[in-house]
């Protein structure tokens, strides 16, 4: 191994140090005030360029430590998460914000964000164009979205957001009792029909006075009929009956038996 001159080996940890230094990236805020940092992040957040405003909240966060400007760095950074599709650290700093601040006035915002991460607008509405199934994930990310919308409404009936949340919460509400129609329908159209009774009463039980409760129970008396239980079938008739008296499928079937709204061709 060679051996350097003691000059010399100063020399080369010197160099070696400045290396290291010009490759670390320059904080272009190092001198700049909160209030620069904050006015730099909501341009960027005006722009909708909310990945270069992210790193810029998360500086505000941190100098701004202990003050009402931290908080809504905290926020604001949060809504450029969503907003960049990183739905996981969105999630995790409203987390973070409602269990430093508790008492705060903007928590109602806090709770609706959360549901807005969380909320997935095409949730039933084409993933079952083909007949496919939506995703555990999909699920379960519509039922935390209702979960954070109804603590909103339940906790702060008269924020500025609740209105919005309900609304929000009856499509969330209304497309899972879809989806447990459509997967009902689709064991039926397969010949499951006991898969397709249990998927139905799963819909009527869980979720009332929703639009799918026609469909599911047309395919309870369906699904009876074809597995020869009269009486079931002849109960699920009386009901739907006497729930929807202007009903079609017990007169024209379903619609898409003869012509789906979905074929386009």
């Amino acid at each position: 191994m060679p051996r350097f001159p003691l000059p010399l080996l100063s020399a080369l940890l010197a160099a070696g140090l400045l290396a290291a230094c010009s490759s670390t990236p320059e904080d272009k805020t190092a001198g700049w005030s909160t209030d620069k940092i904050y006015s730099e992040a909501r341009d960027e957040l005006n722009g909708g360029a909310y990945d270069k405003a992210i790193p810029l909240l998360e500086k505000l966060e941190g100098r701004a430590a202990g003050t009402p400007l931290a908080q809504q760095a905290q926020l604001e950074k949060a809504f450029a998460q969503y907003k960049s599709g990183e739905k996981a650290q969105a999630i995790a700093t409203l987390d973070r914000f409602m269990k430093l601040h508790p008492a705060s006035p903007a928590f109602d915002y806090a709770l609706y964000l959360k549901g807005l991460v969380n909320f997935n607008e095409n949730l039933g509405l084409f993933s079952w164009i083909s007949r496919q199934d939506l995703s555990e994930r999909d699920q379960k990310a519509a039922k935390d979205s209702f979960e954070s919308f109804r603590e909103l409404v339940t906790r702060f009936p008269e924020s500025r957001y609740s209105p919005d949340a309900r609304l929000r919460m009856t499509y969330i509400v209304n497309s899972l009792a879809q989806y447990e129609v459509h997967v009902a329908r689709y064991y039926y159209d397969h010949g499951a029909y006991v898969a397709a009774v249990a998927r139905a009463q799963t819909a009527i039980a869980d979720y009332k006075e929703v639009p799918a409760t026609e469909e599911a129970l047309y395919i309870l008396v369906r699904s009876y009929d074809a597995l020869g239980m009269t009486q079931l079938r002849d109960d699920a008739r009386r009901v739907l009956e006497a729930s929807y008296p202007n009903s079609n499928l017990l007169k024209s079937g379903f619609k898409s038996e003869e012509n789906p709204w979905w074929k386009f061709w």
